[in-house]
Parts: C-alpha cells; sequence; structure tokens
C-alpha cells in the first residue's frame, strides 16, 4: 500500500468501491513510491467526460528538479466510459461522493481504490465509536476471563 485514507471510513458510508488508474508524471510515480502521497482531502468528480481526482497532495521528488510537479495539481483517472457515466448519474442524483480509499501498485502500476460513499451525521459517528468501545470492552473482558 503506498497510502491509506484512513478518515473515509469514519466520515462515509461506503456503498462500493471501484479501482482505477492514474495518469502520472515520472516523478509523481516516485514520489509515490516513496509514500508521499495524502489522500485525507482527496474526492474524484466526472466532468466533461474524465473522472478527475482532485485535493490529492503528492510531495515534489527531491531529486526531481526541473521536472517536479505541482502537488495539488488535479490528476485524470482512467476508467471506462460506461463507468464514468454510472458514477456522474449516481452522483448527481442520488448525492453520493467519489472518494480515494486507498493508492497502491498493482503490477508496476499506480491504482488508486475510490469508494462510491455518503456523508454520515455527526451521530452516525458516534454511534460507530461506540460499537467500537463495547466490542473492545468485550474483547478485553474475554480476555480477562479466560486467563
Amino acid at each position: 500500500m503506498a497510502a491509506v485514507n484512513r478518515k473515509a471510513r469514519h466520515d462515509y458510508f461506503i456503498e462500493d468501491t471501484l479501482e482505477c488508474g492514474i495518469a502520472l508524471t515520472g516523478t509523481e510515480v516516485k514520489s509515490v513510491r516513496k509514500g508521499a502521497l495524502n489522500l485525507k482531502d482527496g474526492y474524484a468528480m466526472a466532468k466533461n467526460g474524465e473522472l478527475l481526482l482532485v485535493g490529492v497532495h503528492i510531495s515534489p521528488y527531491e531529486q526531481g528538479n526541473i521536472f517536479n510537479h505541482d502537488p495539488f495539481r488535479t490528476r485524470k483517472l482512467l476508467v471506462h466510459k460506461r463507468e464514468i457515466n454510472k458514477l456522474y448519474g449516481l452522483q448527481q442524483a442520488q448525492g453520493y461522493s467519489l472518494i480515494p480509499l486507498s493508492a497502491y501498485f498493482k503490477d508496476g502500476k499506480v491504482k488508486i481504490e475510490l469508494a462510491l460513499a455518503k456523508g454520515k451525521k455527526l451521530y452516525d459517528k458516534r454511534h460507530d465509536l461506540a460499537e467500537k468501545d463495547a466490542s473492545r470492552e468485550i474483547d478485553r473482558r474475554m480476555k480477562d476471563y479466560k486467563a
């Protein structure tokens, strides 16, 4: 894994996931290999028949000098046209968001795992934290009971 967006599962209900490629320059790929990638504030949007990744920060490569790139530039995601149309329809009609969950290498190429997600309300987040604490407490008690 090159990067994981841990906050996404806390802030959103994940409905579906999609693996897609990403168009990067040479120095960006080297930065991703080093793990200098931040997905936290990123999202994807369909525009003019293309899927674009916005708000993802890829740090400039240290040895890149004049070949470096803008860290926050909009990057094109590589997805089939029918998938773009489907995602665009869901995004417009039902209020879904496209959130990057993780970035990883597959056969030497950088892949982004996108999630079709709906935002959580504050009470949903509290409920999830309460469930997590309860299960942790149960595990702790079971461990004490076995010992």
